[in-house]
């Protein structure tokens, strides 16, 4: 073992929480057997010397960086790994290779919420190919609604972002990459079929021909799924039924370019969901409750955009975007409501090259977001305009980079928002970095205007968050440690007192700002090649707690682990993938922690083809993401994928 892992290991310890009140921070005890595993697997990947290419970013800066170079923690799944994950959804996949902390009302295709860094679901910015997604009346991204089938790759940038990206990007951002074609023309495509009758298929074809380039692709899946509440739950909402989903995709991404440096890119999403759950209504006359109708989710997202990205002069890059992204809920049982959320908005983006290592950006957007919704009485809109501003660039061995923003908006005021940090190379290979930002996140339609529950004069949450992280890259191995800490003030949450409320008429309780909170922890990340087995180790420790009354706050994991092992032999492909997530506090009880064992085999014998099994929760473990629901058991799959340019 690495001496420097060793050290590590007997001074990092995991206090496990004995109740759901206070925790210890999680820097000073190791208590979790899957954290040690998953921590040697990260040791004994300290072998190599040699420093490997870096990948290339854009989260970090808004415009394409080196992963070295950058002072933010982002995380890149690259489409290798998309295509060979045994994760069930975008959810399931982001948090296995990540880190972020998920939960889902069930199994897939059911709502989920997600926590980077301890972070609320609305605290997270979601953008798929730099256009925002998600509704505006909860406030969040639905990754249900997002198919694997669709995507190139994607960014997690994991810390304080608003002064980037705007509201709401407290916890971080998740930046999602369609395809694009820039070779010769490409056939590919795969399906499976699965247990609880399940069943997947995508194809795709990408390409450029002269000026022109072109990516297409089209995708389904369904499952029936098991019950999404498990029996006896407290508050008599099951129904034995099995709540499976549809979800059908579909992506075209083309490009043309006028000359050398230039291209004028048109690109259009859409997935549809059609997922069933369980819930209850309360019919007349007798207002008894009655679980037996069949309650689903009819959810479609569109995102349409049009974009110039060009070279005018050979230190200037300009990147105009005019976008278009709708969120389409209807949901309900024999009485349904619908929510649509509209998002039009318009950039313009300027990066100046003040030498090779020097860079400055300048940044303008305009976004008008607009909600319908049954409980409305009329269409609700605000409108935003943010100027930004940032500068990255190499002094000596150190990179610097700093990034401000303001935003105006008609419905909570202007916020300003910035962020500054360093990168350097202290020997051959090792990096540390420290980071510090401010955030805000913006009140809801919903805290700002449902009827006798939102409040106009709600203020936005304001955080203050602060890391710092050391990097070891060699040849076959990396090694990497993030520590964190992020004030929140002023939460946004449920008052249930009338009397604090503005207005009598709310005799239920209102939206108000009605804490503090402290998010802070750690987290672990190593990849390493040892023999012709490829490695991989992720360990998250969290202590997110309620800064007035130091209670835990809810579903959140105190500890989170993942280790991954991928073996290839010949025309065989061999994998095995393991998460762990530890206790968390849920709706006055806390449920225990869950292991999950996923193994994968293919054969290969040839470049452009191959067929493939897996087997998910192999071990059959009963799964309870949120209080009184259940994921699904073990599930078992077989399927086949094509290339014509090679898997």
């Amino acid at each position: 073992m690495h001496a420097c892992c060793g050290t590590f290991i007997m001074n990092f310890r995991l206090e496990a929480p004995s109740s759901v009140g206070r925790p210890s921070i999680p820097v000073r005890g190791l208590r979790s057997p899957w954290s040690l595993v998953a921590i040697a697997v990260l040791c004994n990947a300290a072998a190599a010397a040699d420093s490997t290419l870096d990948p290339v970013v854009v989260s970090g800066t808004r415009e394409p960086e080196t992963l070295g170079r950058s002072a933010s923690d982002i995380v890149v799944i690259d489409n290798a790994t998309i295509r060979t994950t045994t994760a069930d959804s975008v959810e399931d996949l982001v948090r296995r290779v990540a880190g972020m902390q998920v939960v889902r009302n069930g199994g897939p295709g059911q709502n989920s919420g997600f926590f980077i860094r301890g972070a609320s679901t609305n605290s997270t910015v979601v953008l798929v190919d730099g256009v925002r997604v998600g509704s505006a009346t909860l406030g969040q991204a639905e990754f249900e609604a997002l198919s694997l089938a669709q995507i190139d790759r994607i960014e997690v940038l994991r810390g304080p972002a608003s002064s980037l990206y705007g509201a709401d990007a407290v916890g971080g951002v998740v930046q999602i990459f369609t395809r694009r074609g820039n070779s010769a023309p490409r056939f590919g495509g795969g399906a499976e079929l699965g247990g609880y009758d399940s069943a997947r298929g995508d194809a795709a074809a990408s390409g450029a021909i002269g000026p022109w380039d072109y990516a297409l692709s089209l995708g389904i899946e369904k499952s029936a799924g098991v019950s999404a509440i498990a029996p006896n739950d407290r508050f008599g909402n099951f129904n034995p039924d099995r709540d499976g989903f549809r979800r059908k995709s579909g992506d075209v991404n083309v490009g043309f370019a006028p000359a050398t440096g230039h291209r004028i890119g048109v690109h259009v999403l859409e997935t549809r969901l059609n997922a069933q759950y369980d819930s209850s209504e309360f019919p007349p006359p007798t207002f008894a409750q009655d679980a037996t109708p069949d309650f689903r989710n009819h959810l479609t997202t569109r995102v349409a955009s049009v974009d110039y990205r060009g070279t005018p002069l050979s230190a200037w890059t300009t990147t105009v975007q005019l976008s278009r992204a709708v969120d389409d809920l209807t949901s309900g049982g024999t009485v349904q409501n619908r929510f649509v959320t509209t998002r039009e908005q318009a950039m313009w983006q300027n990066a100046f090259a003040l030498a090779p290592d020097q860079q400055l950006l300048f940044a303008i957007e305009h976004q008008v977001e607009r909600a319908t919704a049954d409980v409305f009485a009329s269409e609700l809109s605000r409108r935003n305009n943010a100027l930004v501003a940032g500068y990255s660039g190499t002094v000596g061995s150190a990179s610097l980079q700093a990034d401000v923003r303001h935003d105006d908006n008609s419905a909570y005021g202007a916020n300003t928002t910035g962020r500054a940090g360093i990168s350097f190379e202290v020997a051959r290979g090792v990096k540390l970095r420290a980071l510090a930002g401010t955030t805000f996140r913006a009140p809801t339609f919903n805290d700002l205007a449902f009827p006798n529950f939102g409040v106009p004069t709600i203020r936005p949450e304001r955080g203050t968050s602060v890391e710092a992280g050391a990097a070891w890259q060699g040849q076959d191995a990396s090694v990497s440690a993030t520590v964190y800490r992020n004030n929140v003030r002023d939460l946004i949450g449920f008052e249930p007192d009338p009397a604090k409320c503005p207005d009598p008429s709310f005799t239920f309780g209102c939206a108000a700002n009605t804490s503090r909170a402290r998010l802070q922890g750690a987290t672990i990340a190593a990849n390493a090649r040892w023999l012709d087995v490829d490695l991989r180790a992720n360990v998250d420790f969290l202590d997110a707690t309620d800064a007035d009354t130091g209670v835990r706050l809810p579903r959140r994991a105190a500890h989170q682990e993942s280790v991954g092992a991928d073996m290839a032999r010949g025309a065989w492909r061999f994998g095995a993938a393991m998460l762990f997530v530890g206790s968390r506090p849920d709706s006055g009880v806390v449920l225990g922690g869950y292991a999950i064992v996923d193994l994968r085999v293919a054969w290969q014998p040839q470049k452009t083809w191959r067929i493939e099994a897996k087997l998910n929760n192999a071990l059959d473990r009963r799964v309870e993401p949120l209080r009184d629901y259940q994921g699904l058991g073990r599930q078992a799959w077989l399927g086949v994928r094509v290339d014509s340019a090679g898997l």
